[in-house]
């Protein structure tokens, strides 16, 4: 039954993310890197991170759509789908709100309520940490990425006198 639920919620999530790249994200450009430049970025950073990631899942990069791929790895929310939900209801926590997050906590609440305690740790998870829904992570893929993920969890830095 769980899998006829998420195969009907993965057949709304492909066509509305269309229409959202369509009329959301008008502004917006793709990112002028391939999945295979990321991977010649410095070990540790950001940009080698997500080319990792790529390769590790056998991701493409979709246009327009590289920061939710960097939100995966700063949070920590596999990509399965209750995990998808459960990333956008710490994307709420965090301040981000737009018709797209919220048809997408509605739907996966609605089809998926067993993971319900999951989705409200998510949802405050996302409000103990620094906003970052709003980034542009292009412009941080040479930064590395344990400080960069240190700095939006708000941990603190040792400080050597």
């Amino acid at each position: 039954m769980k899998k006829m639920r998420v195969q009907f919620l993965l057949f709304i999530y492909h066509y509305t993310q269309k229409l959202y790249r369509k009329y959301f994200k008008k502004k917006k450009r793709q990112w002028q890197f391939t999945e295979e430049q990321l991977l010649l970025f410095e070990k540790d950073s950001l940009g080698r991170k997500l080319g990792e990631f790529y390769k590790q899942h056998g991701f493409t990069m979709i246009r327009k759509m590289e920061n939710h791929d960097v939100h995966h790895l700063i949070t920590g929310c596999g990509t399965n789908f209750e995990d998808e939900v459960a990333m956008q209801y710490l994307l709420l926590g965090n301040g981000k709100l737009n018709a797209h997050l919220l048809a997408a906590i509605f739907l996966g609440t609605l089809f998926l309520p067993e993971y319900l305690k999951i989705y409200i740790r998510a949802y405050q998870k996302g409000k103990r940490m620094k906003p970052f829904f709003h980034w542009d992570f292009e412009s941080l893929l040479w930064q590395n990425f344990d400080h960069l993920k240190d700095f939006i969890y708000q941990k603190q830095a040792p400080v050597f006198y």
